[in-house]
């Protein structure tokens, strides 16, 4: 879809409709103190950390993000839903609303009569080019949530922080992304519990206790080897993923993954060359190939594998499963990324269950684990 058109339909049917959609629920948002968390990699899991935080420091709050929102296919839900929700909010008198915010939404303008007490920035990198057309593009979509908050929380390690900085409208916090992305969630999650005066020895305390995210780097497995189930789908996200695993890896690091249909192909080959760089073992599968052929797609990451190691090539992602299940071995780290928390798969215009956790535990079974 051309630029043009895009905001055409954004500015003479998604606006309107928020507009109207605030309007017919009372426009609950102003009445509610809401902290917007938005990024690449690590928004759902910066959301929950901040959530879990300011519960165990006393305040009553809601959560609304990938995970916590349960038939929800798209992490920022259409203004009706969203504005229905935060209806319902407002009438349990929460203190604080935690919400997960994307790109697309803040372009479509799902979050219109919203305002945010905090607005954080988790990372900006490679996504969403077949909807935004460039990084720039992308970047300016999710920096319009910096210009409805009343503090930015920042990482200034971002190669977009300058455009971000421009755009704030009243006080900046900042945090590190060192040494890794959990790390920078857990800086991003404390700037914000910090600004709001909760203690070091709380917000200490509450860390302690985070229970962590389904579906978010979650190990399912410990021996003989290790599983991981992570939500990486982007090339950021699966590069910091399999550094991050590396260390924690004995003998061979196993990933498993694929690319979404109809969605930024530019990021197919780039993912089968950090793949091909950072895992021993690479077994490419299906991730929503939609309309698109599942093998197409699968080629397409190929491409970008240039590594002298073992590739595999397995469309039916149980089978694909199974598979990493049955060369591991002990010491071993298998990861499967991409599906995480979801219930379904679409293939053609159809969405099948699905659970990854299921397809492991089938896949343990068949393999006598």
């Amino acid at each position: 879809m051309g630029l043009v058109k895009q905001w055409l339909i954004n500015h003479f049917w998604h606006l309107p409709s928020a507009v109207l959609a605030s309007l017919v629920y009372g426009f609950p948002a102003r009445k509610l103190k809401i902290i917007g968390v938005t990024g690449t990699s690590g928004k759902t899991s910066t959301s929950h950390l901040i959530d879990h935080i300011l519960k165990k420091s006393g305040y009553k709050t809601a959560l609304l993000s990938t995970v916590s929102v349960p038939g929800l296919h798209v992490t920022n839900p259409e203004p009706f839903i969203l504005q229905k929700i935060l209806r319902q909010i407002k009438n349990k008198q929460v203190d604080y609303v935690v919400l997960e915010v994307t790109s697309h939404g803040l372009d479509q303008f799902r979050n219109w009569g919203t305002p945010f007490v905090y607005g954080v920035i988790t990372n900006i990198t490679h996504e969403h080019l077949d909807y935004h057309r460039t990084m720039e593009g992308y970047a300016r979509a999710k920096i319009k949530l910096i210009s409805q908050s009343q503090v930015a929380v920042l990482n200034p390690n971002d190669q977009f922080f300058k455009l971000a900085k421009q755009a704030v409208k009243g006080k900046i916090l900042t945090f590190s992304d060192q040494p890794d992305f959990f790390a920078a969630n857990i800086n991003a999650a404390t700037a914000v519990a910090w600004d709001l005066g909760i203690k070091a020895a709380s917000i200490k305390a509450a860390l302690a206790s985070f229970p962590g995210v389904t579906g978010r780097m979650e190990m399912v497995l410990e021996k003989p080897f290790k599983i991981y189930i992570d939500f990486a789908h982007k090339p950021d996200a699966l590069e910091k993923a399999l550094l991050w695993l590396r260390p924690k890896t004995k003998g061979r690091l196993v990933a498993v993954f694929g690319c979404a249909g109809l969605r930024d192909r530019t990021k197919r080959p780039i993912m089968g060359g950090i793949a091909g760089r950072l895992a021993d073992i690479t077994i490419l599968t299906a991730e929503d190939p939609r309309t698109e052929k599942a093998n197409e797609i699968i080629d397409q990451i190929a491409a970008g594998f240039k590594a002298r190691k073992k590739l595999y090539r397995e469309p039916d992602r149980q089978k694909a499963i199974n598979l990493a299940i049955k060369l591991a071995r002990p010491g071993d780290v298998v990861a499967c990324f991409g599906k995480s928390h979801e219930k379904s798969m679409c293939f053609g215009t159809i969405e099948y269950p699905w659970s990854e956790h299921q397809a492991v535990r089938k896949a343990l079974a068949l393999c006598n684990y």
